[in-house]
């Protein structure tokens, strides 16, 4: 047995140790309903800080996103900015849900929109996105921790073996020790992630040869390149304008990724913040003071310098390396073709896993020299992969418990009886998202694409919640509904279901060059508007109010800021413009022509620098909001619980106390 699959053997073992540890640990100190689902409400500020960034940045953003930059470039690369979108989300929302929870006793987003609301069908769409969510999205990380297997033992593992060997490990720690076992085993992953993504950077830069060398490689690729944006330029270096009234498949000039379609993926990646799931995390902290600092610090700065510099080296180095054939005989003089022996000289693209196996051959490029450090990068990748599947594992058995036993079936379940049905719940999502990823790759690329839009969805119910007290029940029920609907039919996944009844959809995939989660908000927001303004009714008006006035009292901006909001809006809306929007098409030129690094101001891509700059000014965006405007740090006013978890004293208690006067 080659070293290297030793050494991968050693790591995984001591891996799995300590996440059988926690989940041990976890398990025993797990005595009540809201410690097994919500870990008590008592997260440390480190531990979540650590623990939310795991889960916000995937084994996706470890193994999928060099790919991607690989196969399209920079333009693509501006997904990178999802370091800043995907916490903008939180500095929205967070720190009041964990007020709203911490005031009223919410286990999950279900029990808080449908007390909010008065009704249960909120409740029942909500336990569907976490679902719709949860298992492809589970799936997804599963399937790809068993292919870096295969490829790593040299076919030694099948993937399908090696899939359900290590999601038995993280079934064992979730289902024992529930959101507690997750957090403490995500500050390890948060760690790995980060580490591994920054050496596979370095390793890809040293053997391209340098920064210089990488620049200048970077240059003769995009001259050698024959995929044009309408402007001439390569689809490499240069967004293809703000939008093409086309769908983005293979009609798009110069690639999918024009600007709409830039902002409109980032209001996807949006969704992983307003997914169900994150609401209980931020259920189970001590105070909102961890917010700040994850979503600032170890988020938008921390993996926004990983993302821009070190995950940009592997997916544009990849070229250079040996895995793109055209460019290697084009400029021999360019490549190190270390990849050829692990692609048996096959071009990436043309592989069996196309861009989804260059990380795992950048890994591999250590196997002589540091066996060791091949062992330690896969753990890294198998980490990534394994923090956001584990989070929602356990929120979705969560709100399967919760939301539909506790409420519809068993309302007087004792805590033993809760965290046996979590278990059982762990249990039965992991078991879907095995048989889809087993059965067929197909059905779970289709739903895979799905999940980040649907978790989207729930803006506007959390805008209604926090924010806006006039959307109604039926506006936001409603508006829900068509929302999934949209998504799913501006998604592949929607061109299949009409193929079962002999249709086809005449707008394709993504309309406009505009992602699903756009196509899904705007059907969701604009229905709960409309329909809010017809059903307006003063009872479930003052009953809303109750949650309103609370958060006016306990999170309103002091006086003396309040000249400052303008500012953020501004702040806010600039950004989003030329950071991430239409105005990122200026990027191409600015610091110099895509067709002739000569004119480079920085020595890099037009486009790199422009990305750069504005994932700097995102950080300074979000400082603004979190610090300056208060949206996640502690209230000055102590928040008091009207009543114990809903967990421990039951929900009607809870709910007499919500509506009593005075409250």
């Amino acid at each position: 047995m080659e070293a290297k699959i030793v050494w991968l053997f050693v790591f995984v073992i001591l891996y799995w140790a300590y996440c059988i540890f926690w989940g041990i640990k976890a398990a025993l100190s797990a005595r009540t309903a809201s410690d097994y689902f919500i870990a008590g409400r008592s997260l440390s500020l480190w531990v979540f800080v650590l623990a939310a960034t795991a889960t916000s940045f995937s084994g996706w953003t470890f193994m999928g996103h060099p790919g991607l930059e690989y196969r399209d470039g920079f333009p693509y690369a501006y997904a990178s900015f999802y370091a800043i979108t995907i916490p903008f989300t939180g500095v929205m929302f967070l720190k009041r849900q964990w007020m709203l929870s911490k005031r009223f006793g919410f286990v999950t987003p279900g029990e808080m929109l449908s007390t909010y609301t008065g009704g249960d069908a909120i409740r029942l769409l909500v336990v569907l996105v976490a679902l719709c969510f949860s298992i492809p999205y589970l799936g997804l990380q599963l399937r790809a921790s068993g292919f870096l297997f295969n490829v790593l033992t040299d076919d030694l593992l099948s993937v399908d073996v090696g899939m359900w060997l290590l999601s038995a490990v993280v079934f064992i720690y979730v289902a024992s020790g529930g959101l507690r076992a997750v957090a403490y085993v995500d500050t390890l992953q948060c760690v790995l992630l980060m580490a591994g993504i920054t050496m596979i950077g370095i390793i890809t830069l040293s053997f391209v040869g340098g920064w210089s060398e990488l620049n200048q490689a970077i240059a003769a690729l995009a001259e050698l390149d024959t995929n044009r944006t309408p402007d001439g330029y390569s689809h490499y270096i240069a967004v293809p304008g703000v939008i093409q009234f086309v769908a983005s498949g293979p009609q798009a000039v110069g690639g999918a990724w024009t600007g709409m379609m830039v902002l409109t993926y980032m209001f996807a990646l949006m969704g992983i913040h307003s997914a169900p799931a994150f609401s209980m995390w931020a259920f189970s902290n001590k105070s909102p003071e961890p917010f700040a600092p994850q979503q600032v610090w170890a988020s938008s700065f921390g993996i926004g310098l990983i993302l821009f510099f070190f995950t940009a080296m592997q997916g544009m180095g990849g070229h250079f390396l040996g895995a793109d054939l055209a460019f290697m005989e084009a400029y021999p003089e360019l490549t190190n073709n270390v990849l050829g022996a692990g692609l048996a000289g096959k071009d990436l693209m043309e592989s069996a896993g196309k861009q989804g196996m260059l990380v795992p051959q950048l890994i591999g490029l250590m196997g002589d020299t540091a066996p060791w450090l091949v062992g330690l990068l896969a753990v890294c990748a198998l980490a990534a992969m394994q923090s956001t599947g584990a989070a929602y594992m356990s929120t979705a058995g969560g709100m399967l418990t919760r939301d539909l036993l506790k409420h519809f079936v068993i309302p007087d379940a004792s805590h033993a009886t809760q965290k046996l049905w979590g278990r059982i719940g762990v249990l039965i999502i992991v078991l879907a998202a095995l048989v889809v990823a087993s059965t067929s790759r197909d059905a779970l690329v289709l739903l895979g694409g799905l999940a980040v839009a649907f978790g989207f969805q729930m803006w506007p119910s959390l805008i209604a919640v926090c924010y806006w007290p006039w959307l109604t029940r039926q506006g936001l029920t409603i508006g829900l509904a068509l929302g999934i609907i949209a998504v799913i039919f501006t998604e592949t996944f929607g061109a299949t279901i009409a193929g079962w009844f002999g249709a086809e959809l005449p707008w394709g995939r993504w309309p406009l060059t505009m992602h699903s989660a756009f196509w899904g908000i705007f059907f969701n927001l604009g229905a709960a508007i409309i329909i809010s303004a017809m059903t307006q009714n003063d009872a479930d008006r003052e009953h809303r109010m109750t949650f309103h006035n609370f958060l006016r009292e306990h999170a309103s901006l002091p006086e003396e800021k309040r000249s400052l909001i303008p500012r953020a809006w501004i702040i806010t809306l600039v950004w989003f413009f030329f950071g991430i929007g239409p105005g990122c098409v200026i990027g191409n030129t600015i610091f110099g022509d895509p067709n002739n690094a000569a004119d480079w101001v920085f020595g890099i891509p037009s486009i790199w620098a422009w990305q750069i700059l504005w994932w700097v000014l995102g950080c300074y965006m979000m400082w603004f909001l979190a610090y300056k405007m208060e949206m996640s740090t502690v209230p000055t006013r102590e928040v008091e619980a009207l009543v114990d978890d809903i967990g421990d004293l039951g929900e009607g208690k809870a709910r007499l106390d919500l509506d009593a006067p005075g409250n």
